[in-house]
């Protein structure tokens, strides 16, 4: 008797263009979330959970029961939701181990004397080419650096002839989109060109999830679901015969012009924590870090 595929359920947050995912082995109900959400007010502060509780409600309502919370890097756009999917699950926490070099660049910038460097705020540090089961699937961890140096993608392998599945995090985006932007620290334009063509060295008919979806010019509906086969014939970064010098010179020029986003210096501080908020302070509340960087010559006030 044929295994039956993955349940794949996604969950898009308008506010950040994120793509959530619930992924489940269907025969015996175990079933993890890949990149949950936290919903997060900048001007204001204000956090709710209505994104991860909609995560929740479809793990119950589908009777699974969520054994892991998989982050594919430390992101810089939104803030993860991780800890309350444990809270309310058990589920153990896991991202690449390189998350300990990301730790190590970012808490000078912040000055987050809590932070480990050693990884240790999440459950599981997975090494690149580890495994994982969720029930009866078989997933497995591919280092996919170059966005930043803690990427990963999740492989769940898809077995008796059906296709693989790879949730690839921020490294492609939709064909019509491109690629991922090299510029945080860490991260480099090369290395990522690697990464893309690892992925797309698997099977074309691999199934790949993406992690954010923009809509590309042109394009009325988001989408965040290609193949193998798509991204080679059609990504308009890194389609086959572009080579590495011409993609790292034109990613790099478009870096270049991007403005940071809106959510990077609050995002950074929470998930270099698994997701977990700063120590309150002596009033009980929690805050986050603006660093000021004044312009060359200017003396503070």
């Amino acid at each position: 008797m044929n295994t039956p595929p993955a349940h794949i359920q996604s969950f898009f947050h308008e506010g950040t263009s994120t793509v959530t995912y619930l992924v489940a082995d269907i025969a015996s109900g175990q079933a993890a979330v890949i990149d949950p959400v936290l919903d997060y007010d900048h001007r204001s502060g204000k956090l709710h959970t209505a994104s991860a509780d909609a995560v929740l409600a479809a793990a119950r309502e589908a009777g699974f029961a969520i054994a892991w919370v998989l982050e594919t890097h430390a992101h810089a756009d939104h803030l993860s939701a991780a800890p309350w999917i444990q809270q309310h699950t058990g589920a153990r926490v896991g991202i690449g181990q390189h998350i300990r070099e990301v730790q190590r660049l970012f808490r000078p910038v912040f000055n987050l004397t809590d932070v480990s460097c050693d990884g240790s705020e999440f459950d599981h540090l997975f090494t690149d080419g580890e495994c994982l089961h969720i029930g009866g699937l078989r997933v497995e961890v591919m280092h996919t650096p170059g966005h930043t140096p803690a990427c990963v993608a999740y492989r769940v392998h898809g077995g008796n002839g059906q296709p693989d599945t790879v949730f690839v995090g921020d490294t492609l985006f939709m064909p019509d989109y491109g690629s991922a932007r090299a510029d945080f620290p860490g991260g480099s334009a090369r290395t990522l060109y690697r990464s893309i063509r690892r992925l797309l060295a698997l099977p074309d008919d691999t199934r790949l999830f993406m992690c954010h979806d923009y809509k590309a010019p042109g394009r009325d509906t988001h989408a965040w679901e290609t193949t193998v086969a798509g991204q080679r014939r059609a990504n308009v970064h890194v389609h086959d015969g572009i080579t590495e010098e011409a993609f790292v010179a034109a990613r790099q020029a478009r870096d270049a012009m991007l403005p940071a986003p809106v959510l990077l210096l609050p995002s950074i501080q929470v998930n270099l924590r698994a997701g977990h908020w700063p120590p309150a302070e002596s009033n009980g509340m929690r805050y986050l870090k603006i660093p000021m960087r004044p312009a060359p010559g200017m003396q503070a006030p």
